[in-house]
C-alpha cells in the first residue's frame, strides 16, 4: 500500500522539471472519495481517467440477473477508466467504485492533451501505459479462457500482491469467474501443498 503522488509518478517516469509538473498538476483535480462511493455508473458517461494515489478502486459491471462482474481492481500507483465511454463516447456498462477511503487524481481529456504538447515523451509514454494495459487486459482473457481456478488464482496473486487482505474474498472469485467456494477450495488446496512443501 505505498502512497504515490500523481507528481512522483509523472517525474519518476517522464523528463519533466518538478517545476514545470507544479504548473501543469494545477490542471488537475485531486478527489478525496470515501469508501463506498461511487466515480462511476452504468449508463453514465466517463470522462476521466482515474489515478490512484492511496486507496483502491474497482471496475464492475451487473448482469442481467443481477450478479457482479469484477474487471479490475486499482490499487494505489494503478490507473482505471472506462475506454469504450470515454473515446468513443459510449454509455457506461461498468461501475467504478471506491473500496477504500481513496485520494483520487481526475484526468480528463484537456489535461493528456496539454501533457502530451508540453511535454515532448508523454505520448510515448502514454502509449506504453495504453499497450501495456492490453497487454494484460489479453492475458486475463486467455487466463479465463484456458486456465484452472488455481492458476488463474495464482496469477491473480502474482498481479496484486495485497489484495486478497484487503476485499472480500466473493469479489476475488468475482474477478477469477469463479464461486466463492471453488475459491475456498482453491486455497485449502494450496495450502495443503504448501505445507507439505
Amino acid at each position: 500500500m505505498k502512497h504515490t503522488t500523481f507528481k512522483t509518478f509523472l517525474t519518476s517516469n517522464l523528463m519533466i522539471e518538478e517545476k514545470e509538473i507544479i504548473s501543469i498538476l494545477e490542471n488537475c483535480k485531486v478527489k478525496q472519495v470515501k469508501k463506498d462511493e461511487f466515480l462511476l455508473r452504468k449508463n453514465e458517461h466517463c470522462s476521466h481517467t482515474f489515478f490512484v494515489e492511496k486507496g483502491l478502486l474497482r471496475q464492475y459491471s451487473i448482469d442481467n440477473k443481477g450478479k457482479e462482474h469484477v474487471l479490475s481492481f486499482a490499487p494505489e500507483n494503478w490507473f482505471v477508466t472506462d475506454r469504450e465511454s470515454s473515446y468513443f463516447n459510449q454509455p457506461s456498462v461498468y461501475f467504478i467504485q471506491a473500496l477504500e477511503d481513496s485520494q483520487v487524481v481526475f484526468l480528463d481529456e484537456s489535461f493528456i492533451q496539454m501533457l502530451s504538447n508540453k511535454v515532448p515523451n508523454f505520448t510515448d509514454f502514454n502509449n506504453r501505459l495504453l499497450h501495456n494495459h492490453i497487454r494484460h487486459l489479453q492475458n486475463r482473457i486467455n487466463h479465463l479462457l484456458s486456465t484452472n481456478a488455481e492458476d488463474r488464482y495464482l496469477q491473480f496473486v502474482k498481479m496484486y500482491p495485497d489484495i486478497l487482505l484487503r476485499v472480500p474474498q466473493t469479489m476475488v472469485a468475482s474477478y477469477l469467474g469463479i464461486t466463492p467456494e471453488s475459491l475456498s477450495r482453491v486455497r485449502k488446496e494450496l495450502a495443503k501443498k504448501n505445507f507439505k512443501g
